[in-house]
């Protein structure tokens, strides 16, 4: 399953310690488990990271949640592609309430 992993400066850090996430981030691997499509570092403070990944459980992305939740407000989300949304949408909509 795709998720979208994004993480924000928790707020009151000083700059060293988010000097120190950006060091330890440096020798930090993604847990195994995790297939990361793409990771982007932007040039804000919300989020500050983002990352597109794929799991078959929650186990490493608690995992990442319980290393990175110190400096970072983290949200993590399931997503799709557009061609898998396109071919489920019909059979979702069929299913809808009124």
């Amino acid at each position: 399953m795709i998720f979208v992993w994004q993480a924000s400066w928790k707020p009151g850090l000083s700059r060293e310690q988010m000097d120190g996430a950006l060091i330890r981030r440096a020798g930090w691997s993604f847990p195994a488990g995790v297939t990361v499509q793409g990771e982007y570092w932007l040039s804000r403070a919300e989020p500050v990271v983002v990352v597109i990944l794929e799991a078959d459980s929650y186990e490493p992305l608690f995992e990442m949640a319980l290393t990175w939740q110190d400096v970072f407000s983290i949200d993590c989300v399931p997503a799709c592609t557009p061609e898998d949304g396109l071919a489920w949408g019909p059979a979702m909509l069929e299913r809808r309430p009124d």
